[in-house]
């Protein structure tokens, strides 16, 4: 737990302060029994109406005196409740940027979600509670009994009784609670997963007419989480009941031992009065601290969950030592790489070797799965080589640091995912500076001209969250054109043509060619026709690469390119071509 902690900065002059306030508070507070018994004792009994007033003002003082301290310790305890649970988010936030994708799938998106929304509003209910009750709590029960014992200590006598019971109960049923705490919090965290499920699929489950099945897979999640819910209710539910028949009887035990006194003479009505009070009050203090003690179970779970994440070493990082910046030409080489995704069983790419030069376009191209999209991702570091090195300029990109080597590189992910606001945001992603000249120009090479300038406010457009107003192919080629907009020495489209008419596809890698310059370019294709005119084509099989050379080249040496070509050209094209070469 020593990760949250750390971030839990209480600041020493606002619990200063907040000790003061509800010291004044829980003083006052018992000050009203004793003025109450002054009252009864003497003057409702000798009928001294100047001593009655008189009492009635200073109770009326003390309570206004009570409020207001307490008024003024709830806001500090706000205050400092909320800015510790600000900063553990942000600090969730800042972890979480820096993850590779191996830690993000170790967690899952809808766990992270759950761990920086509901877990931290957890904690900070509980940490408010914490601060106001479980401060005042202990402060009103040590005055109170202080106050108990020297008033009419014979009656006291029976919270030797009450109290420890009052702990006994309280401790096992929280224990018994906490024993449902975790198991709650990943029920929600499968709430929250079916939730995003049916968001992001919500056009496909349509599709297929679908809503019923996934209305029945999410009541049984719901349901689940209910039972687990209704457990751990049923057990915290069960305190405040046993808390007040508790109360019940100690308070009717205190009048019994009391009235006996009375009734021998041994103790003034005015004195049982204000014991009586006292002791009300010492017990409502303790049912206040066993609410406190009745988050903790959830909150503890919660605490560690965020721990957990704050606590995990980022397996990509920033090298002790990195390479300083230096003008970089963008030649990529794979060296012998091989790599497995986490806990796989197996390497996703085996011994991949070759060498891509500034102005020079590389194609990947293979069957399904076969880890096209897994070799270019270990350019820009999202994953690390298992074996073998990746180098940019004859440097290892792990000596890189991690702000320098994406600065090198224009990446067009598989998935393109667009952010909430104007055409002109996402463009700028690429170059926060840019200019309208140079929005032009990026939409242009990318072939988006055609539609931006044909929406109210062209550049100034709203884009919905993922870029659901736009088409596929219009999101395909708004991400080639933020990825244009960063001028980078080495670009990698991952399949970024596959959403694209033939015509479109042709046009856009012509602009890219004629734009591009000195850059080098790695595309990994499906479409024989997008990469044909490539300097050199990988052909990969089971994460191998069985042949690597020109179109030509690989229609004659490389079987599976041909049997690719021949299924997406025609055999009587691939045979032609052949017989030209």
């Amino acid at each position: 737990m020593k990760a949250i902690y750390s971030k839990m900065r209480l600041g020493a002059k606002n619990v200063v302060a907040l000790i003061i306030f509800i010291l004044i508070a829980s003083v006052a507070q018992m000050l009203s029994p004793a003025f109450m018994s002054v009252m009864i004792d003497q003057g409702i009994t000798q009928k001294d109406m100047g001593l009655i007033i008189s009492m009635a003002i200073a109770m009326g003082i003390i309570a206004l005196i009570s409020c207001a301290c307490n008024i003024v310790a709830s806001n500090i305890s706000a205050k400092v409740s909320t800015q510790v649970c600000a900063d553990i988010r942000a600090a969730v936030f800042e972890k979480v940027s820096e993850f590779s994708a191996a830690e993000i799938d170790k967690f899952g998106t809808a766990s992270l979600i759950t761990r920086s929304t509901a877990d931290v509003t957890t904690i900070t209910t509980f940490l408010s509670m914490l601060l106001r009750f479980g401060i005042l709590a202990p402060m009103i029960a040590v005055v109170g009994l202080i106050l108990s014992v020297s008033t009419a200590g014979e009656v006291s006598i029976v919270l030797a009784i009450a109290v420890p019971i009052l702990l006994v109960v309280t401790v096992l049923l929280i224990i018994a609670a906490s024993r449902y705490s975790i198991k709650l919090r990943e029920m929600i965290d499968k709430i929250n997963q079916r939730f995003l499920e049916i968001l992001e699929g919500v056009r496909v489950i349509r599709a297929f007419n679908k809503q019923k099945r996934e209305t029945e897979r999410f009541d049984e999640t719901n349901r689940q989480t209910t039972e687990v819910s209704r457990k751990q209710i049923r057990i915290a539910g069960s305190l405040v009941p046993i808390v007040n028949m508790l109360f019940g009887f100690t308070s009717i035990t205190v009048m019994a031992v009391g009235t006996g006194y009375v009734a021998y003479g041994q103790m003034d009505v005015g004195v049982l009065v204000a014991a009586t009070q006292y002791i009300n009050i010492i017990l409502l203090a303790i049912i206040m601290l066993t609410y406190v003690v009745s988050l903790i179970p959830d909150a503890m779970t919660c605490m560690r969950r965020i721990n957990d994440v704050l606590s995990t070493e980022v397996s990509i990082k920033d090298p002790e030592k990195p390479e300083p910046p230096q003008t970089c030409k963008g030649t990529v080489e794979f060296r012998n790489v091989t790599f497995a995704y986490p806990n796989a069983d197996e390497p996703v790419i085996k011994g991949i070797s070759f060498i891509s030069r500034p102005g020079e376009t590389t194609a990947i191209i293979g069957r399904t799965g076969c880890g096209k999209s897994s070799v270019v991702k270990l350019i820009p570091r999202l994953y690390d080589t298992l074996f073998g090195e990746v180098l940019v300029d004859g440097v290892n990109v792990k000596q890189y640091k991690m702000d320098h080597l994406r600065d090198l590189v224009g990446y067009v992910p598989q998935k393109n995912v667009l952010f909430t606001g104007d055409i002109a945001s996402n463009l700028n992603f690429g170059n926060e500076n840019g200019s309208e000249a140079e929005w032009k120009e990026a939409v242009r090479i990318a072939c988006a001209s055609e539609f931006v300038d044909k929406k109210d406010g062209v550049y100034h457009s709203p884009i919905a969250q993922g870029g659901t107003n736009l088409s596929g192919g219009q999101r395909q080629r708004m991400a080639i054109a933020r990825a244009v907009m960063k001028k980078a020495e080495v670009y990698i489209f991952d399949d970024s043509f596959s959403a694209l008419d033939m015509k479109t596809d042709r046009q856009l890698r012509q602009n890219l060619k004629e734009s591009m310059g000195d850059s080098t370019m790695i595309v990994v294709a499906q479409r024989v026709s997008t990469i044909m005119d490539a300097t050199r084509i990988i052909v990969l099989d089971k994460g191998e690469a069985v042949g690597i050379g020109t179109h030509k080249e690989l229609l004659k040496s490389c079987q599976l390119y041909r049997e690719i070509a021949e299924i997406q050209l025609g055999k009587e094209v691939v045979e032609n071509e052949i017989a030209c070469a």
